[in-house]
């Protein structure tokens, strides 16, 4: 067994296509104005607006992306802080990919997103392909949930999960592929980071 670590493979674009529901169909694009006034006296559409905060005491849209991701954080009950990605700095998303991010071995973890939403959206997904030697070995795709502006940042967090344990798992790095991704089909986020395994965070 060689003692070089193994150059993580990249994850292809056709690896973190959502999965489509059949019959389906994304509605037209409307803007907040039309929504607000869209069906005043239907009330469940009314909870429904409230719910995404399309109130009177509505945000207003900031320029910009509709959404803006943060940051992703691991978080894990055998750590005391979480590990956290600052995804908001381009000089920091290149190095995700050069310096792995160390995961205990067997411990149960779980991925968080931290983001921004300036103008509606709709449908907001999470996706994230692990990759090893070439060969994908975990697969997470998971409904964020549609959102109005809002002047603060949103967190989600997603199902924990449970890192391999064993020597062989030990060896090498996995490479990590994330995507946040819209009804419409629009990205938001699309980066690359790269883990180890090891026996201690």
């Amino acid at each position: 067994m060689s003692g070089h670590a193994q150059e993580p493979c990249s994850v292809p674009d056709a690896d973190l296509a959502p999965t489509a529901t059949e019959g389906y169909k994304v509605g037209q694009a409307k803007t907040l104005d039309e929504l607000q006034r869209l069906d005043a006296e239907d009330e469940s559409l009314a909870r429904w607006k409230a719910s995404l905060g399309l109130g009177a005491t509505a945000a207003t849209p900031a320029s910009g992306p509709n959404v803006e991701v943060l940051t992703l954080s691991l978080h894990s009950p055998t750590r005391p802080q979480p590990i956290v990605l600052d995804l908001a700095q381009p000089e920091k998303l290149k190095a995700l990919k050069k310096d792995p991010v160390v995961i205990k071995e067997g411990a149960e973890y779980s991925v968080e997103l931290s983001f921004r939403v300036n103008n509606l959206v709709s449908g907001l997904k999470y996706l994230q392909v692990v990759r090893r030697m070439g060969t994908n070995v975990d697969k997470l795709e998971s409904m964020i949930g549609s959102y109005g502006p809002a002047a603060e940042p949103i967190t989600k967090r997603f199902v924990s999960e449970e890192a391999p344990t064993g020597m062989l798992a030990r060896s090498g790095s996995y490479a990590v592929r994330s995507r946040v991704i819209d009804d419409d089909g629009k990205v938001y986020a699309d980066f690359e980071w790269t883990f180890k395994l090891a026996k201690e965070w």
